[in-house]
This record gives structure tokens, sequence and C-alpha cells, in this order.
């Protein structure tokens, strides 16, 4: 065998030894860092499902939910006297907190992950309004101070158990349709006052379901069962569906209707009668049963307008 032949082989063979082991130091390198991928990967996947509940269980990335007339009137057989409309609207989208004078509220984005649109629905959906209640009432616990020029007329908010309105929300709500510069404290012969617990009162402003409404209403007229409100005696009766919803008759938002409902029932307890449309395209009077149509004239929940002018129309016989 020629000399160096066997020396070049073995230089061979230490080449090839050498490139095997290299590969499997590269292969094992490769194990390692897919292995470790592959770990990162389900941790990672672990984790998601915790932001994602978070996320549809507030409302919103890193948050919390936030949950936050008269109507004119469709009959008044002298005393009582009902006021109402002869159908209820379909409620307003966005709900008002009960008995608030906020009719609404803002809706947040719909995050990802967000539950099934039935789920969806049925969570914005308003609260139906009770048709019925147990007759029970619990007055506001609220006081105030006296509004106007006039002798203060003290009043309370008493609200039926189970309607879901806060007596103490309600009662702010009628405060400020009273104080209003545009309702009838603008006539210096009135005033009022919210009394508080344990103080007498002049009349009382009972927000009622529908059925305790008719009751105290004593409404036989079948058109208007379930729907009005009215005056009886001392004590103005609020229909809470119209509370609540509105009047389909009325085009406005349902804290204006709030406000006819009240200027137009509280006009009754001061002495006031019924007025008709002074002529077209002339604001309805507050006391005007604007539920019977609005004979030319555009629908209004006050009794002054804002420059202090008595909104006036021709006596009702």
């Amino acid at each position: 065998m020629p000399a160096g032949h066997s020396t070049g082989r073995s230089r061979r063979s230490l080449r090839v030894s050498r490139r095997a082991a290299e590969r499997r130091k590269r292969l094992r390198r490769t194990l390692i860092g897919s292995a470790a991928l592959v770990t990162l990967t389900a941790a990672a996947y672990t984790m998601a499902p915790d932001r994602e509940l978070t996320t549809v269980a507030d409302g919103r990335p890193g948050g919390r939910s936030e949950h936050g007339g008269e109507d004119a009137s469709a009959g008044e057989g002298g005393h009582p006297a009902p006021q109402g409309g002869k159908r209820s609207p379909a409620p307003p989208h966005a709900a008002s907190a009960a008995g608030g004078s906020t009719a609404g509220g803002s809706t947040a984005a719909k995050p990802s992950g967000s539950p099934s649109p039935s789920a969806s629905a049925s969570a914005s959906a308003p609260a139906p309004v009770p048709s019925t209640g147990p007759g029970v009432f619990a007055a506001s616990t609220v006081s105030g101070q006296p509004q106007g020029k006039g002798p203060a007329r003290r009043w309370r908010v008493e609200v039926e158990e189970g309607s879901g309105v806060d007596p103490d929300t309600a009662a702010r709500s009628v405060e400020a349709i009273l104080g209003d510069q545009r309702g009838w404290i603008k006539d210096p012969a009135y005033g009022f006052q919210l009394a508080g617990p344990g103080q007498p009162v002049d009349f009382t402003v009972k927000i009622a379901t529908p059925t305790t409404t008719d009751r105290l209403c004593e409404v036989v007229t079948p058109e208007l069962i379930g729907e009005t409100n009215c005056r009886a005696g001392h004590t103005v009766v609020v229909n809470l569906k119209r509370w609540q919803e509105g009047s389909p008759q009325f085009s406005g938002a349902v804290e204006e209707y709030r406000a006819l409902i009240v200027n137009h029932e509280v006009g009754h307890e001061l002495g006031r009668e019924h007025e008709t449309c002074p002529g077209p395209g002339q604001p309805a009077p507050a006391m005007m049963q604007q539920i019977k149509g609005l004979l030319g004239c555009t629908a209004n929940a006050w009794p002054f307008d804002p420059n202090g002018t008595y909104l006036a129309g021709p006596h009702v016989p």
C-alpha cells in the first residue's frame, strides 16, 4: 500500500465525523428552540381568555360598566281631571334612569368577545313599565327651598311601590320643573316648596301604575283606561307609563313631556282651566288638551315662553 494512503483516509474520516457532530449540535439547538416556542405559545394562549372575560364583564377594557305630558289630556269630565293618550309609544332606546330627569344614557362600544346578539339585546332593553301595583306609596324624604315670589305651596312626591321609580329622584325632577322660569313661578302670584318628611303639604304628586291611576282618577271612558293623568282633589296623579314613556302625541323628549304633565295638572291645582289653540303656528298653551289635537298649534310644555310671555289661548267652556 502506498505510503500516506492510510493517513489520507483517516483525515477524511475525521472531517466526516466533525460534520456529523456539527449537524447533531444544530439539530439539538433546533429542537430546544422549537420546544421553547411551543411553551411560550401555550402560555400566551392560556392567558388570553382571562382578558376576554374581563372585557365582557366590564363592558369596556379596563373599566366598569355604568348604568346609569303633561300630557295633553284626552278628556276631563270636571273633577277629577284625567289627562292622557290613547296608546303607548315604543319605549325609548336608551333608558333613563328610572325616575330621573335624564332619559338616556351613553352606549359603550361593543368590545371583542362580547356576548351573543340575543344576550346583548336583552341586557340593553329597558325594563317594562308595570301595569299594576299594590296601591301603597313611598314618600320622598328630601326637602327644598322656596321657589317663586308668591306664597309657597308645599308639596311632596309619593311613588307607588314596585314602580321602579325612586321618590327622591322624582321629587328633584318635579322641583326642577316647578322652579323653571318658563313655569308657573314666572307669575309673581305663585310659589312652591318641596316639603320634607313629616311637614304639612298643600298638594301631593303621586306617580302611580296605570291601574292605580285609573282608580284614583275614577277613569271609566274605555279609550282612557290605563292612559291618563289627572288631578283628584289636592293630588296630582301622574301615570307611571306616561312618566316613563312619554306620549306618542307629543313630539319631544320624555323630560319635556314630564314638564307638560306637571305644568298642566299643577295648573289645575292653581285654579287654571283648559285653554285652546290661539292660532296656527303658535305654541299650544300648557293648559290645552293637546292630546285631542293641536288645531294648528305646535306642541309646548311650558306656561311661559323664555321672554316671560304667558302662552295663553281662548278659554274652553
